[in-house]
């Protein structure tokens, strides 16, 4: 085997152990440390190899919903022990009459728009028209 062949089959395979590490843990600088590649090195394959970064794109995401299971995990255990702040978190975050609101009041004065304004609003009309169009086609 040719000495290109063996640093590409080298790299290949630390690259594979990396994106391994980031499916559980997607932290890069821990990723990096635990494979023991150095940082401008993971961001330079990066960069340079396509394929690589989506790969570390999913390797992320894979473990960034690893970590958001677990953590769901335990907030349901803190739930179930009677955690007050766990419940709270929970009640704020899924339950629309605990949500945090704000209210605004203001007093209301009809007055009429100048013409500056009006072709302000029709102008503002016409583009989310023509962006609503392009979403479509």
């Amino acid at each position: 085997m040719s000495r290109n062949k063996t640093i590409i089959s080298r790299q290949n395979k630390e690259k594979q152990v990396l994106l391994e590490i980031l499916r559980k843990t997607p932290i890069a600088q821990i990723a990096c440390e635990r494979s023991g590649l150095g940082r401008a090195t993971f961001y330079r394959w990066k960069k340079e190899d396509k394929k690589f970064a989506a790969a570390v794109e999913l390797a992320l995401d894979e473990g960034n919903n690893l970590i958001n299971d677990m953590a769901e995990s335990q907030l349901l255990s803190a739930i179930r022990d009677k955690n007050l702040q766990a419940i709270t978190f929970w009640l704020r975050n899924h339950h629309y009459s605990y949500k945090s609101r704000v209210e605004v009041t203001t007093r209301h004065e009809e007055k009429e728009l100048t013409k500056e304004q009006k072709e302000l609003i029709k102008q503002a009309i016409l583009l989310a028209q023509a962006e609503r169009k392009e979403q479509n086609e």
